[in-house]
């Protein structure tokens, strides 16, 4: 036990609470700059088994702020390089990888196996995807975002509101890390945040980070948390986020994405727009029960949908392509 000997001392935790965490199965999505330092500290703290999910490989510009990684991971899938340098930390913490693109699908299936999700992408649609499965399941998430010097990390779910609740709209910027910029410190602070709340949600420490939010600014140095424990969830999901599997034959799909851009789309069939088609594009769309709008990352598919709504009385749904099929 001298292992967590510095842990299990604090009166927060003892003995009985280090038993919770290593009987504990988490899902953790996204090896990367929020992803790091949570599985090092996860993993560190004697979590028993740990889910990842990541479809990336390493790449040189991901060193500056991911530290489980070396110049001789590049072009190692994320999650087996992470896999095998966990095992050297731990070896006691069983580490699952799965390389793919969360998508609605894979969270309902993961999610009903684990007891907490960790937000660790950085993804507009995979937050919202997890918010969705957690809620729907009664699960907590702790999920952050980073972006310049800023971002923040929270407890949703379980007992306390959805994503949603909080965030009910597209954010402010489309802007992401590989635009804007970012330093390691800045999402190293909030991937750590993110295992603490994680731990302190496992153990059953008081009070619990569930319905609470932090955010950092690392140009004034500045922290600033509140509770959001009375956050109106939305009557409605307007948007959901579908899997690939989830299309159906009489779904009127509409890729956003240009042509050099995805040359290929997920069907044939699909009519090809952008944003700026949207609103008045209704009329040049073929009946049918359900508009199905892709792009890759999910913004501009809520982008489009919120122009679409006000002259399509059918339900819209979104689908955030991810990678493999173009940027």
């Amino acid at each position: 036990m001298s292992r967590y000997a510095r842990q299990e001392i604090l009166p927060q935790m003892g003995r009985e609470r280090q038993e919770r965490l290593r009987k504990s199965h988490i899902l953790v999505v996204g090896a990367g700059g929020l992803g790091c330092p949570a599985l090092q500290y996860l993993v560190g703290a004697g979590v028993g088994r740990i889910t990842l999910v990541d479809p990336d490989k390493v790449e040189r510009g991901n060193l500056h702020r991911q530290p489980l990684f070396t110049e001789g991971d590049i072009g190692r899938l994320k999650v087996e390089a992470a896999r095998s340098r966990l095992a050297d930390l731990n070896p006691d913490v069983e580490v699952t990888a799965i390389a793919a693109v969360l998508d609605p699908t894979l969270a309902a299936a993961l999610m009903s196996r684990v007891e907490l999700a960790l937000d660790c992408a950085d993804s507009f649609a995979v937050t919202y995807t997890l918010s969705d499965s957690c809620k729907a399941l009664a699960k907590p998430l702790v999920s952050a975002s980073a972006l310049g010097l800023s971002g923040y990390a929270g407890g949703f779910c379980g007992p306390a509101p959805s994503v949603r609740a909080l965030f009910p709209g597209l954010p402010k910027t489309s802007a992401t890390c590989a635009t804007a910029g970012v330093l390691g410190p800045l999402v190293g602070t909030l991937g750590a945040m993110e295992a603490q709340m994680a731990i302190a949600i496992l153990a059953g420490i008081e009070p619990s980070p569930l319905g609470q939010l932090v955010s950092i600014d690392m140009e004034t140095f500045g922290f600033r948390s509140f509770r959001f424990d009375k956050a109106q969830e939305p009557a409605e999901i307007p948007f959901p986020f579908i899997g690939r599997q989830e299309l159906l034959a009489t779904d009127i799909l509409v890729e956003l994405r240009p042509i050099q851009e995805a040359p290929r789309s997920l069907r044939a069939d699909a009519v090809r727009l952008s944003v700026d088609d949207f609103p008045g594009c209704s009329t040049r769309l073929p009946h049918g029960p359900r508009v199905v709008l892709c792009c890759r990352s999910g913004l501009r598919a809520w982008r489009a949908a919120e122009a679409l709504r006000p002259t399509w009385a059918g339900p819209i749904a979104l689908i955030a392509a991810g990678e493999d099929q173009g940027r």
